[in-house]
């Protein structure tokens, strides 16, 4: 899963997108929160984006730090930990072998948090399985129709967002992977926002979320589950992406930056 998101923090953005907001620097975006919610999209191993959202954060000084890396349990792990002490964080959230580029690139992004509580968002590997076979609504249970799971995507939009998971896969997926693939993106939005939700409530916001950011997509993410849950929450969507995209993404304000050097991510798909 944790190339899949990769990838997609890459690809989403450029497709299926329409004009929204604007292009900015880091120093064009305001002193205080611009939203009760604020969601802050990156390429996990680019290590400028973590530097931003580490900016932010120490800017805004949020009540709030929601994480798509982490899960509530690891959330919990840290409560007493040093957040300055990378190698203590580290060993409590157990992040080698997680999937997730080394702890490292994400070590300003906690210790910036300061005294903000900390939640995990991540969704157990079982169940983002089972809404691939099952739906999301089957899966994310009573609430599904609040965050908008229980109503089929129109066909237009269902045809979009295969293309953009064929896309995001390298073009290596069968189509017959495509629709679940779509339900599991589905599912883990929606959990997001309800985490966001639910951090929102507990500490009153501001509430940052860090995520990928096809995530951070206003039409398809976690803002879009948001506006369907909690229409009169205040969102703000920011996303960071590499390089010009060709029509004007779907955040309120997005910040390019140079590609860090990775090798090819399809390369994968390639190998027997």
């Amino acid at each position: 899963m944790k190339r899949f998101s990769f990838l997609l923090a890459m690809v989403v953005p450029f497709l299926g997108s329409s004009a929204h907001g604007q292009q900015v620097g880091l120093m064009d975006l305001p002193a205080t929160a611009p939203g009760q919610i604020v969601i802050i999209g990156e390429v996990h191993d680019n290590p400028t984006h973590h530097v931003t959202q580490a900016e932010l954060i120490a800017r805004w000084r949020p009540a709030a730090v929601v994480f798509e890396m982490l899960t509530p349990e690891q959330a919990k792990s840290v409560e007493a930990v040093d957040r300055k002490d990378q190698v203590a964080m580290a060993g409590a959230l157990h992040w080698d072998g997680s999937g997730w580029p080394d702890y490292s690139l994400y070590h300003p992004v906690f210790a910036a948090s300061g005294t903000a509580r900390l939640y995990g968002a991540a969704l157990p590997r079982t169940e983002v399985r089972r809404a691939m076979k099952e739906g999301a609504a089957a899966v994310f249970g009573p609430d599904s129709a609040r965050f908008g799971l229980a109503t089929p995507l129109p066909q237009a939009e269902q045809s979009a967002r295969e293309a953009d998971q064929l896309a995001a896969h390298c073009d290596a997926l069968p189509a017959n992977l495509l629709p679940g693939m779509v339900e599991a993106q589905r599912l883990r939005d929606a959990g997001f926002a309800r985490t966001t939700l639910t951090a929102l409530h507990e500490t009153g916001g501001p509430v940052v979320v860090i995520t990928g950011t096809g995530h951070a997509d206003r039409l398809r993410g976690i803002p879009a589950a948001l506006a369907t849950a909690a229409p009169d929450v205040t969102v703000f969507s920011i996303g960071q992406m590499e390089g010009a995209p060709g029509t004007a993404p779907p955040f309120d304000r997005w910040i390019i930056t140079a590609p860090t050097p990775r090798e090819d991510p399809c390369a994968a798909f390639a190998k027997p």
